[in-house]
Formats: structure tokens, sequence, C-alpha cells
């Protein structure tokens, strides 16, 4: 039981030791652990005194550095604000004194709006009375007229219808006076302004058309090999130039000249023919009567062939149709016609494109213009046949070769004023006409032969009494004649063209026609100052 009691006090020792040693354990874990807990702690606040001074002193240089920051764009924004500040100022300035400006010229505006209206209300005022005195003196005037009226119909034995008649003849007159400077007036501008253009015209048509320089020759001749067939062709007695001469109608000059035959005919076409059979006959060697009429024969029908080919090459070069085939003979045959050296047919083709292209320039038909200068001179083919001028001739030669235009039919009769123009288109031929002719290259004759023939048809025409001026123009085809009127009236004026139209046809030597143009004209000039 002892033991019992023992081992229970053993145990309740153990038991003690034990509640004892881990009260003891238990202490140490908490003073320990309260140990460690105030080391944890005061580690903690340290590292947390730490981590504040370091905050703190990041905080410091933040707020620093925001403050310099914040100083800096203070500043710079500051400086941008003076700087707007300073420019609206100056705006501000600028508009003040616009403004005041604007205030100064509105001022004078007003000062000057009430000096006028003063004025106004005193020329207002000045018209009121001017009105007035009107007034009184219309009055005074009707009266007096009314008396005057009737003082002048008292005097005059007129009633108030006549004298408004009289009134209205005087002003009639007078009005017409001015009506007809007007008229002249209108006149002699729009004669300038048309010389001025037609002149562009002609020079715009010469420039577009060149033609060749003149170089045919009026004389045919032919070779003769030796003197034994000169006397061949002579003949016995000279009966095969006699037989020659018949055949063709030329004359036959055999003079010392050695190796030529110089042939002489007025028509040249039947030159051409006794020229080719002259040729023929000598080339032949056979030379009598007899085979000097055929051979004449044949080579006439060759010409006519080739003159009427020629004319066919024409129409086709100036390309015209509807030309009658009874025109064509007559076409060629103007190739074997020349003036002053100047050869016809050529001369009809460069008046055809003359008048085309000045017709064309005025807006009218260039090929009814190209027909009419083709056909102009086709009076000259046959002028050698019939009396007359070639316009006549060339006008029924048309008419009768079925040619129905009436443009044509004028410009062939009235392109050297024989007739009046009823057409532009005769203006243009005859312009183009004297283009043609006068153009340098175009005729052969002397300057000194020219000179002469001019001087002699101005002296013949200056020697009739009453005569001032005298001009030849168109290549002395026309002579212009100015006389005196207060010395010669209409019915002497026509006897002295007709007596310097024959004198001139009496005394000298010209190809073609003259024409005497006779002025006399009276000129009523009056100024106004």
């Amino acid at each position: 039981m002892l033991y019992i009691l023992l081992a229970e006090g053993n145990g309740l020792i153990l038991l003690v030791t034990g509640i004892i040693c881990l009260a003891v354990g238990v202490t140490v874990a908490w003073v320990f652990q309260n140990t460690l807990k105030k080391t944890k702690n005061q580690a903690a606040e340290l590292q947390a005194k730490t981590l504040i001074r370091d905050a703190e002193s990041k905080a410091e240089h933040i707020i620093k550095t925001a403050e310099v920051d914040s100083k800096a764009k203070a500043i710079t924004v500051r400086e941008e604000t003076e700087k707007e500040f300073d420019g609206i100022r100056n705006e501000l300035r600028n508009t003040e004194h616009e403004l005041s400006k604007s205030e100064g010229s509105l001022e004078r505006q007003i000062e000057s709006n009430s000096d006028r209206k003063k004025n106004l209300d005193s020329r207002e005022n000045k018209l009121k009375q001017k009105d007035e005195e009107l007034n009184i003196k219309e009055t005074q005037l009707s009266k007096t007229l009314s008396e005057q009226r009737s003082l002048l119909l008292k005097i005059s034995n007129l009633s108030e219808d006549d004298a408004k008649k009289m009134v209205l003849e005087r002003l009639e007159e007078d009005v017409t006076h001015e009506a007809s400077a007007l008229i002249e007036k209108t006149i002699n501008k729009a004669k300038e302004e048309a010389e001025k253009t037609s002149r562009q015209i002609i020079i715009n048509a010469i420039q577009r058309y060149a033609a060749a320089q003149t170089c045919e020759m009026t004389v045919s001749t032919v070779d003769i090999p030796n003197d034994d067939m000169k006397g061949r062709v002579i003949g016995r007695e000279g009966r095969n130039i006699r037989a020659f001469e018949q055949a063709t109608g030329v004359d036959v000059i055999i003079d010392d000249t050695p190796g030529v035959v110089v042939i002489s005919a007025f028509d040249p076409v039947r030159r051409e023919v006794a020229r080719l059979s002259l040729s023929k006959l000598i080339q032949d060697g056979r030379i009598h009567p007899t085979h000097i009429e055929e051979v004449v024969t044949e080579t006439a029908q060759e010409v006519e062939e080739k003159v009427t080919e020629i004319g066919k090459k024409v129409i086709l070069e100036t390309n015209l149709s509807g030309v009658s085939s009874k025109l064509l003979p007559y076409l060629g045959k103007l190739s074997y016609r020349t003036s002053y050296g100047q050869n016809v047919l050529r001369h009809s083709v460069e008046v055809a494109y003359l008048c085309q292209t000045m017709a064309e320039e005025l807006g009218l038909d260039g090929q009814l213009a190209r027909r009419c200068g083709l056909l102009h001179d086709i009076g000259k083919a046959a002028d050698h046949e019939e009396e007359g001028g070639h316009p006549a001739i060339g006008h029924d030669l048309a008419k009768r070769s079925g040619e129905r235009a009436e443009a044509v039919l004028n410009a062939i009769a009235g392109h050297h004023g024989d007739i009046a123009a009823t057409t532009p288109y005769t203006a243009l031929v005859a312009a183009a006409d004297a283009m043609s002719a006068s153009r340098p290259g175009a005729r052969r004759e002397t300057m000194e032969r020219y000179i002469k023939r001019l001087e002699a048809l101005e002296e013949i025409a200056t020697s009739f009494e009453g005569t001032k001026r005298a001009y030849a123009i168109q290549a002395g085809r026309e002579i212009r004649v100015i006389v005196d009127p207060e010395r010669i009236d209409d019915a002497n004026a026509w006897k002295i063209a007709r007596d310097i139209a024959q004198k001139v046809q009496d005394e000298l030597t010209y190809p073609g026609e003259v024409k005497v143009t006779l002025l006399r004209e009276v000129r009523c000039i009056e100024y106004a100052r």
C-alpha cells in the first residue's frame, strides 16, 4: 500500500513536476515570445521609422521638384500670358487708333454732309427764286410774243397758218442742208473704210497668187537651113511665096538676114498656122503651090484641134464646169494672143484666180468669180474677125455660145467700164484685170515709150480750153479729165469729151481702146465755228 502510496506520491510529484515544467515552459515560451515579439516590434518599428524617413525624404524631394516645376511652368504660363496680353493690348491700341480715325472721318463726313445740306438748301432756295423769275419771264415772254405775232400779222398781212408755213419751210431748208452735210460726211467715211478694206483684200489676193514673168515673143520666125532652101521657098518669080501668103493670109518677109524667114500677121492663129506649115514644107522639101495648099489645110485642121485641146486643159486647170464647148476653141486661141508681151490666156487664168481670192475674202461665190475672170477677155479671140471693142465682142460671143449667167455676161461687157456694173463680180474682174496687167514683169514695154504715150494722152486732154488737169490711168487705157465747173457746163462737158476722144483717135497709135472720162465737179464746203 505504501508502495502504492509511494507510487501514487511519485506520480503526483511527477504530475506536479510536469505541471510545473509545463508552467515554466509556458512561461518561458511566453517570455520568449514576448521578447521575440518585442524584438520584432522594435525591428519593425526601426524599419518603419527608416521607411518613414525615406518616404519623408522622397516626399520632400518630390515636393521640391514639384515646386520647381510648378514655378517654371508658372513662369512659362505667365510669360505666354503676358505675350497674349501684349498682343491683345496692341490690337486694342490699333482698334482704338482706327476707331479714332473712323470717328474723325465720320465727324468730317457729318460736317461735309451738313455743309452740303446747307448748300442744297441754298440752291433749292435759289432754284425756287429762279423758277418764280422764269415763270414771271415766261408770262411776260408769252405776252410779248403774242403782241409781236399780232403786230407781225398786221404788218405782213399774213395769217397765222401762212406764218407757220413760212417758218416750217425755212426750218426744212436748214435741216436739208445739215442732212446733206451729214450724208456727205458719212459717205466719205464709208469710202475711206471701203478703200482700206479693198486695199487689204487686193494685197492678200496678190500675195496668195504668184504668176510667172512674161516670156512670150510676138514675132514668129522660121529657120532656113541654107540659101538654096530660101530660094525654093520664094519659087520661080515668087510664085511659091505668093501661093503661101494667099493660102495662109500672112506676110512672109525674106530679107538679107541669113537663115531666118519672118512671118507677120495680125491674127496670131493664122501666124501660127503659117509657121507650122512653112516648117513642114522645109522639112519635106517639096515646095510648090499645090502641095502648099494641102499642107496649109492639114496644118489649119491640126491647129484647130490643138486650140480646142488647150481650151479643155484650161477648163480643167481652173476647175470650171458647165462651160460651153463652143467657147473652148476661143479659149485656146487666146494662148496665141499677146498684149504687150503678156499671153492673154495666162492673163485670163491669172485674173480668174485673183477674182476667186477676192470674192472669197468678201464672202461671195468664188466659183462664179473664177468663171467671170477666165472669160472676161474671150472677145480678144475674135476681135480680128468682128468690129468693136473686145468687151462687146466677148459679151455677144459668150451669149451666142450658151452662157446664161448674168454676172459672167456683165463682167465680160463691163470690166472696162463700157456699161454699168450690175453685179459685184464686174468690179472684181476690173480690179483683177488691172492687177494682172500692171504687176511687175506682166507686160513688156519700154519705160520711155510707155511714159511718152501717157504724156501724149495727158497733153491732148489738157489742150482743150476749160480743162484743169488730166490723168492717164489703167496703163494708158483710160484718161480722166477734170474741167473747171465755172467755165464748162454740162452740155459743153459732153462735147469736150467727144472732141478729146476724136483727137486721141486721130493723133495716137495705141492697142485696144482708150476711155475718156470727163469730171465736172462742184464742191460745197462750209465750216461750223
